[in-house]
């Protein structure tokens, strides 16, 4: 799997934000990557060092509209710690 198909997108939200002054960057990532490999991908996207990965899995919602019924796409959520010297990613700042 190629770096760019690991790492989806990043997830700005007011609790993310608020983690980034502690270098923790949010992404939503590929459902069938493992830790290593969201590592690997940040490091080489972004070109920083990565201290720690870690991983929540959400199972899709139950919707409705009228009479039909589905679910909703499942998705995986990472979060991923950089170390103290490594410097800051820059798609957050602007």
């Amino acid at each position: 799997m190629d770096a760019r198909d690991i790492i989806k997108r990043p997830v700005i939200t007011e609790r993310s934000t608020d983690l980034m002054a502690e270098k923790k960057y949010t992404f939503e990532v590929n459902v069938k990557a493992n830790k290593t490999q969201v590592k690997d991908a940040v490091e080489q996207i972004f070109d920083v060092e990565v201290e720690k990965v870690n991983i929540m899995n959400y199972k899709g919602k139950f919707k409705r509209m009228g009479k039909f019924g589905g679910y909703t796409n499942k998705r995986r959520k990472a979060i991923v710690k950089l170390t103290a010297d490594s410097k800051e990613i820059e798609i957050f700042e602007g």
